[in-house]
């Protein structure tokens, strides 16, 4: 899940959030100025605030879910408050959600690797 959020974000902020305000204007009134990369009302500037919108919701949808899915986890796995916490705020920073996914998969392996392990079926007997 932390993967799929850390891409929708990367995507938004490295590609959709230029595309959208980087034209030569003040951005979300505390910028004063962004390069002039894009034509205002051109094609890529429309693209760009269609993938802020689209992205920026499925993201903020998709987050709610991980935020969700890995405090259950924390608390099935008995982790400490602070690796939780970090865990969970990591989804907002790009690709250090794909650092907190490989780092809560690393302890999940680690601490339950009994739990995980393949176990050996009994095939049918004759």
């Amino acid at each position: 899940m932390a993967t799929i959020v850390g891409v929708l974000l990367v995507v938004l902020i490295l590609v959709g959030v230029p595309l959208a305000n980087f034209d030569g204007s003040s951005m979300w009134g505390f910028i004063p100025s962004t390069p002039a990369w894009v034509t205002p009302g051109s094609g890529p500037q429309q693209l760009g605030e269609d993938i802020t919108h689209y992205l920026g919701v499925a993201h903020g949808w998709l987050y709610m879910i991980f935020l969700v899915t890995a405090f259950l986890l924390a608390r099935k796995a008995l982790w400490e408050p602070g690796f939780t916490v970090v865990t969970l705020l990591c989804g907002t920073i790009p690709l250090l959600s794909f650092w907190a996914e490989h780092r809560a998969t690393k302890r999940v392996r680690r601490e339950y690797a009994d739990e995980l392990a393949p176990r050996a079926t009994a095939g049918p007997t004759a």
